[in-house]
């Protein structure tokens, strides 16, 4: 059984173990700084694992050892912005975390690939990257599954069409100037803009790019865990499985759609090299003067990153 190490045993962490343990994809490390709550969380989806029928071993530690030849390392560790907070004071304590996660961990997993959650998602990404040393392949960061998927759950309820039947494709930065691409989503291969009505349309884009709003405001006391799991869940098996599944993640650029030095959110293929390849859309003049204008709000997030951090 391959083995998965997830830092932050929060919502999110946890509920990727359990997405991973009932798929039966690895055994799971949960790790977290609190004393005994992923050892506690661990113990209940092992004792779970029974009742459906899985052999995943599920274990909680504080102790970064126990990570130990790890085929993937998920990072979705660090605070939620709250009320009040800059994104430069989450970026301040969330880079503290998330450089931490990424250097002990590599310590006991060298050949892993590292999948980034934490907020603010691009930049994380980057320093995970840096950190590290790894080549770009190895470190991705989760994104643009988890935009596609809301839009695509929006255009299930307008149209009434299943979830099956409609690909959605949402690159860019994980904010709200995300890049949803009408012209080339679908459903059943009849493009979004000659399917659904152009304001209804217009309103389910607005939706998507809040998406992760609303449900803070819904929740008062945190923020959404159930999708975001899904897609590192998914990220993990198309690694794990080799399936070269292309999906839209945050990957580190190389001159790819005329960007540097920087994780921006793209449709790339991910198999058993981790991203094997950025696959390059041909954009209308509207999609590339959206897509510039998230790269630029990216790269603002990554710059005040390097003040801050020795990278």
């Amino acid at each position: 059984m391959k083995k998965i190490s997830i830092i932050g045993a929060g919502m999110t962490g946890s509920t990727a173990a359990h997405w991973l343990a009932e798929r039966e994809l690895a055994d799971v490390v949960l790790v977290d700084v609190v004393e005994g709550m992923p050892q506690g969380k661990g113990l209940d989806l092992l004792e779970a694992m029974p009742i459906i029928g899985k052999d995943a071993q599920i274990v909680g530690t504080n102790d970064y050892a126990d990570t130990k030849g790890s085929d993937i390392v998920i990072i979705t560790a660090g605070v939620a912005r709250k009320p009040g907070m800059s994104r430069d004071d989450l970026l301040t304590i969330n880079a503290g975390i998330v450089g931490t996660a990424a250097t002990e961990t590599l310590k006991y997993s060298p050949d892993a690939f590292y999948i980034v959650l934490t907020n603010p998602l691009d930049t994380m990404a980057y320093l995970t990257l840096k950190k590290t040393g790894l080549p770009r392949e190895r470190v991705i960061g989760q994104a643009g599954i988890l935009d596609s998927a809301r839009m695509r759950a929006f255009v299930a309820l307008e149209t009434g069409v299943s979830v099956e039947n409609i690909q959605c494709y949402v690159l860019g930065g994980h904010g709200d100037e995300m890049v949803p691409l009408t012209r080339h989503s679908n459903i059943a291969g009849i493009p979004l803009r000659d399917y659904i009505p152009a304001d209804k349309l217009e309103a389910i884009v607005n939706r998507t790019r809040k998406g992760g709003g609303e449900i803070v405001n819904l929740l008062k006391t945190g923020s959404a865990y159930y999708a975001p799991s899904a897609a590192v869940t998914q990220m993990a098996e198309a690694i794990l499985k080799d399936k070269k599944l292309i999906v839209p993640c945050a990957a580190y650029m190389q001159g790819e759609y005329g960007l540097n030095d920087m994780y921006f959110g793209v449709p790339v293929v991910l198999g058993a090299g981790g991203m094997e390849k950025i696959v390059e859309y041909k954009f209308d003049a509207d999609e590339k003067a959206m897509f510039e204008k998230s790269a630029a709000s990216v790269k603002e997030t990554h710059e005040a990153l390097k003040k801050l951090v020795n990278i």
